[in-house]
Parts: structure tokens; C-alpha cells; sequence
């Protein structure tokens, strides 16, 4: 009913439309293209995702959809039976049109979400998540699939990313070796689409606490990258060591003076402090310290493997330390780590870094859309391999809608306000906004899929019979590899 009243408002046709139009159909039909097992199911699927009215709850309301057109038991024999290949349609997202930041600057995000199943005893590879809640005893550890996810960030305030990659973690991967792998790949990806040419600026990854900036900064050495992470309070840095004294002997220095966030009696000497200004904390006070790093041993996660007499790289980049004039519960100030050492000596380069830090958030909105809007965790599906296939059906729904956001800029429901004169799509409209009008934009565009044949139900499980073939149970596995975690230096 919703759909059925939503309207077009007067002179909402616009310059772009054609080429967002037909932009948006090649990218349905490469989609199509990809799906080759079931593909008219799985692709129906995705309609149905873009155009259910109101969020998606279960599988099974899907097939209720229109745009589907086929039974629940098609539906499911889509996911469980059918093929997507995810190395076309990766590149075939990567291909895809990408916000740039000034200077032509591209930046990405990674994070793991976790796609919680506390009660699927039946499905394998499954991981103790931790789950972070609201409250000082809220967080919890529950069983279920983490993913690791990578988005390209725009600049502004913005409910919109875009989707590059998600791997599913097994109970043997370690994170930090995962996620380089990732960001690896998508930068390979981004430069055979022609997103990054030589003399570009180097792509710039923003983490979160959680990761170690220094041991990514070490395994994406070779790659134009610059890698900013959150860095805990309790950290310490160290300065480049002293050239030697003529004459003397013994080892050489390897390490200067400590730089340790929690004590302000070695912020001496910082190589920049200027003043910043945030639309949502006031007024800011930046401090910059170049060509600092982290002492790196062997009891450090994810370098365990290094031989007994190995020398430890030194990694040096920036440090950033960025204050609120007035701190508050929501922000009390951060502290940021980039792989660039001399970045500290430029007011507007360390600008540049926490305010795209800031933009980091944006993944967390993303990761809502995805689960309350398009129900990416709300299928109880028992193999892995159909939950990659559904997030990867989803991630093609994130980018039609991507694609879709100037053809919806007149679509509206009639309670909603009309959007700013001025404004462009990316600026005022939001997916869910852009989900509520696809229906209208899908009939433009068309469809490749086929359409259903009349069948009738298979006869199931004869009445009254029990299941003598139980599926096997799968404990969750509690990840052991000290590798797996982010590592604690300093």
C-alpha cells in the first residue's frame, strides 16, 4: 500500500537520468549474469529484498512480494541449491561509479559484523561473537558468522557507502591477515576498473581501534595505501632513535623517547598542534607527533612466527591526538595512528586524516540499513555457503540502490517532506527512502530474469513420519590462535 502511493512530484525529471538509467540496467544484467544456478530465483530474491514493503523479517514474506513470483520452496532451493559467482560480481561492484574526496582521494573502511545464530546447532563454523550492548555489563559473547566487510566511504555527512567485499571468518583465519587480504584485493580491483592510476593519492584505510595499524601498515608495505586506525589510550609510541655518537660502541639505539598516550609528561616537543572544528563536538585542538612507532616483540599477536634472533621491523607513521575545547560523555577525544610518517608536519594532511576518521561512522549506518531494513540476519539458514550467497545478494541491493538514487529523487510518500531545492540525491535522500521508490524505478529499468512457469508442489514428507536422518550438531568454536586477535604492542 505504501508503494502504491508513493508519487512523483512536478519537474522531478532532471539532466543524468538516461545515464543513471541505463547504468542501473547493466548493472542488473551483469548481476543476472553472475547467478548461474538458480539464477531466476536468486535474482527475483533481490527484487523482492528491494521492493517488500517495510523491512524484511523472514524468507518465507518474501515470496509473498510480487516481483518474486514463485512459492517459498523456490526461494529456499535458490539459496540452498544455487551458484553465484563472487569473484565476477566483486568485480562487477568495483566497476561501479565511487564518492571521491577532494584531490580525487579514495577511502575505505573494513570491520567485522557479526551475523549472530545462538540457536543453530545444526550449522557448522560457526564463532563466539562478541556483541557490544548499551549498559556497563551489556556486552555479551554469542555464537554465530562474523564477517569482514570493506566499503568506500564519501565525504560529508552522508548516510551512504558502498560495499566492496565481505569475507566470512572461519575458525582458523586470523582477522589481520584477512582483512590485508581484502583491502589487497579491492585496491587491485579499484586500479583494473581504473578508480586509482599512478600519481594518484594513495588510498587511505580508516579502522577501528580494534585492528593493529602497525602490523596492516606491514603487510600492505607494497601497495599505495595509507592505513589510519584508532589507537587505545593506554598505548605507547616511541620516537626515531638518535643518530650514534662518533667513536662509540655497542648495539645501536633502535628506539627514542616514549610518546605514551596516557602520560602527558612525554607529549614534549609535538611536531604540529593547530586548531580543527567538528559541525557535531565544537571546537577541537590537534597534536601531531611524526615519525613515531610501536616496539614490536615476539609476544606481540600475529608475529609470533618470526624466527627466536629475528629483527623486528620499525613501522613509523604519524600520531595524532585530537581534543575537544569542552569533552563530553559522547566525546572525550581520540587518538589516531597513520601510516604516513611525515604527515605531521602539514596542518592540512592531518586535517585531512581525522576528519575522514570521523567518516568511519558511516559503516556503522550501513550495517544497521542492512540488518533492520533488508534482513540480512534474518534468514535461519543452516549451511554457510547459502549465508554467503545471501550476502551477497544483498550487497547487490545496497548497490542498486546506490545506483538508483537519482532516478528516486521525485519519488516520495505524500508525508514526507520534499526534498530542499538545491540538494542533490546523495545529499537528501536516504536508502530507506530510495528502497520505498524502487519499485517504480524497477519497472523502468526492466528485468533479465525469466518468468516463473506454473508447477505444482512437490509432495513433501508424507504425513504423520518422523525425520530418521538428523542433521549433525556443531558446537561454536572458540577461536584459539593467538593470531586471531588484534595485536597489543607497546
Amino acid at each position: 500500500m505504501a508503494f502504491s502511493m508513493a508519487r512523483v512530484e512536478a519537474g522531478a525529471g532532471g539532466d543524468g537520468k538516461d545515464e543513471a538509467l541505463a547504468r542501473l540496467a547493466g548493472f542488473r544484467g551483469e548481476l543476472y549474469r553472475c547467478l548461474t544456478r538458480r539464477g531466476d530465483a536468486l535474482f527475483g530474491l533481490a527484487d523482492a529484498v528491494l521492493c517488500a514493503p517495510g523491512r524484511v523479517t523472514d524468507l518465507a514474506r518474501l515470496s509473498l512480494v510480487p516481483e518474486y513470483g514463485r512459492g517459498h520452496g523456490a526461494l529456499y532451493d535458490g539459496l540452498n541449491a544455487g551458484r553465484v559467482q563472487i569473484g565476477r560480481l566483486r568485480r562487477a561492484v568495483a566497476g561501479l561509479p565511487l564518492p571521491r574526496w577532494p584531490g580525487g582521494r579514495i577511502l575505505l573502511a573494513a570491520d567485522v559484523c557479526n551475523w549472530l545464530r545462538p540457536d543453530a546447532e545444526t550449522s557448522p563454523e560457526r564463532l563466539l561473537c562478541h556483541v557490544h550492548g548499551r549498559g556497563s555489563n551489556a556486552a555479551q559473547i554469542v555464537p554465530g558468522w562474523p564477517y569482514s566487510f570493506v566499503a568506500v566511504l564519501g565525504p560529508g555527512r552522508s548516510s551512504w557507502t558502498l560495499p566492496l567485499d565481505a569475507v566470512r571468518l572461519g575458525p582458523d583465519d586470523d582477522v589481520m591477515a584477512v582483512t590485508a587480504a581484502q583491502l589487497r584485493d579491492v585496491v587491485q580491483r579499484l586500479t583494473e576498473a581504473g578508480h586509482w592510476r599512478d600519481g594518484d593519492p594513495p588510498v587511505l584505510v580508516v579502522l577501528d581501534s580494534g585492528y593493529s595499524g602497525t602490523r596492516l601498515a606491514d603487510l600492505l608495505g607494497d601497495l599505495p595505501v595509507t592505513v589510519l586506525t584508532r589507537v587505545r589510550s593506554d598505548r605507547v609510541y616511541y620516537r626515531a632513535a638518535p643518530a650514534p655518537e662518533p667513536g662509540r660502541r655497542g648495539r645501536v639505539k633502535r628506539h627514542g623517547d616514549p610518546v605514551a598516550c596516557a602520560d602527558p609528561g612525554t607529549w614534549a616537543s609535538p611536531d604540529l598542534t593547530a586548531d580543527g572544528n567538528s559541525a557535531r563536538h565544537g571546537p577541537l585542538t590537534v597534536t601531531a607527533w611524526t615519525r613515531v612507532h610501536q616496539k614490536i616483540h615476539r609476544t606481540c599477536s600475529g608475529w609470533e612466527t618470526k624466527p627466536l634472533r629475528a629483527e623486528y621491523p620499525i613501522i613509523e607513521g604519524t600520531l595524532i591526538q585530537v581534543t575537544p575545547a569542552r569533552p563530553g560523555p559522547a566525546f572525550t577525544g581520540m587518538w589516531l595512528w597513520a601510516s604516513d610518517p611525515g604527515a605531521g608536519r602539514d596542518p592540512a594532511a592531518v586535517a585531512a586524516l581525522w576528519q575522514a576518521y570521523l567518516r568511519r561512522f558511516d559503516i556503522e549506518a550501513m550495517f544497521r540499513f542492512l540488518k533492520q531494513q533488508l534482513g540480512w540476519d534474518k534468514p535461519m539458514l543452516r549451511d554457510p555457503a547459502a549465508a554467503d550467497r545471501w550476502t551477497w545478494l544483498i550487497i547487490a541491493c545496497y548497490a542498486q540502490l546506490h545506483l538508483a538514487r537519482e532516478l528516486t529523487a521525485g519519488i516520495r510518500l505524500p508525508w514526507q517532506r520534499p526534498r530542499p531545492p538545491g540538494t542533490t540525491a546523495a545529499q537528501a535522500l536516504t536508502p530507506g527512502q530510495v528502497r520505498t521508490g524502487f519499485r517504480v524505478v524497477r519497472g523502468t529499468a526492466g528485468t533479465p530474469a525469466s518468468t516463473a512457469k506454473h508447477s505444482k508442489p512437490g509432495p513433501g514428507r508424507p504425513p504423520g513420519s518422523k525425520n530418521k536422518q538428523k542433521a549433525p550438531r556443531h558446537p561454536p568454536v572458540r577461536k584459539h590462535k593467538p593470531s586471531s586477535q588484534p595485536a597489543q604492542t607497546g
